[in-house]
């Protein structure tokens, strides 16, 4: 998991870390167990949030809140009860969540939609698009009632460009929707909603992909304008910046965290971006 230092150094860039940007707030993050949504927990943690991690697996939530000196809970987001339960009791016993991370999600097979069972669909928008539904109405409710509060709702570059995992496209097609529509609703009760759109990220089950050669015939890489995979901690520091007051004017927006992959989709019938320039 990556390690987050008061000073880190990328290619010249300095980053400093604010210790307090979160100042003790509780942030809930489900499919906080592994991938993106642990390396959010621990980015958040090192902001100087107080970190539920949520997850079907409570095993590895456990795990992931102790290296977050966090909190667990295990969540079905499938399961409406499930997630009413985990509000009730984090309230009762930690206090009221502030911000929200919503990367619970199952990923399509990349089957042709003739041959795609309706239960596969039913499974997969199910988690992905009712479950961030669900999750959005019960902390959401309750950061209205109190007048503040901050959502962030992961989709997806296929959200955007749908392909042949027809139920995922779908389902993060509508997390653009369920956000912009989520922030209307609230803002005036002090609660803001946006969303995230990664690109190919860079956690173990893509590099294990990529590896192996049996889902992506294109690098991933080859299709963006950097000509590289999104690290996971640069998802994780953007969700951060929108939870945080210094997003307070931002609601109902998405940021694409892709590495420039929807700005290059118009290349590639061109033989894809440019090579960079030589060196002066």
């Amino acid at each position: 998991m990556t390690k987050i230092r008061a000073r880190k150094q990328q290619k010249g860039l300095s980053l400093s870390v604010d210790t307090s940007e979160g100042r003790g707030r509780l942030a809930l993050v489900t499919g906080g167990a592994s991938g993106i949504g642990a390396v959010t927990c621990e980015i958040l943690s090192a902001r100087g949030w107080g970190v539920v991690v949520a997850d079907i697996d409570a095993p590895a939530a456990e795990r992931v809140a102790a290296h977050c000196r966090g909190h667990s809970v295990a969540m079905n987001v499938m399961d409406a009860a499930s997630i009413a339960l985990a509000a009730a009791s984090i309230e009762s016993r930690l206090g009221s969540i502030y911000g929200l991370v919503n990367c619970a999600a199952l990923f399509a097979p990349q089957t042709p939609p003739e041959q795609l069972g309706i239960d596969t669909w039913d499974r997969i928008t199910s988690t992905n698009l009712r479950g961030t539904y669900i999750c959005n109405v019960e902390f959401g409710k309750r950061m209205a009632s109190r007048g503040e509060g901050a959502i962030v709702n992961i989709s997806s570059i296929g959200g955007h460009r749908p392909n042949h995992g027809h139920a995922y496209t779908t389902s993060k097609a509508g997390i653009l929707a369920l956000t912009q529509g989520m922030a209307g609703e609230w803002g005036r009760s002090g609660v803001r909603v946006n969303s995230i759109t990664p690109g190919f990220v860079g956690v173990p089950r893509m590099l294990a992909a990529i590896e192996l050669g049996k889902r992506y015939p294109v690098p991933p890489a080859s299709l963006s304008a950097l000509g590289r995979l999104v690290r996971p901690e640069e998802v994780a520091e953007s969700i951060a910046f929108l939870l945080s007051d210094r997003a307070s004017a931002i609601t109902g927006t998405d940021l694409a965290v892709d590495a420039g992959v929807l700005a290059t989709s118009g290349w590639v019938v061109h033989g894809g971006p440019p090579p960079a320039r030589p060196a002066s």
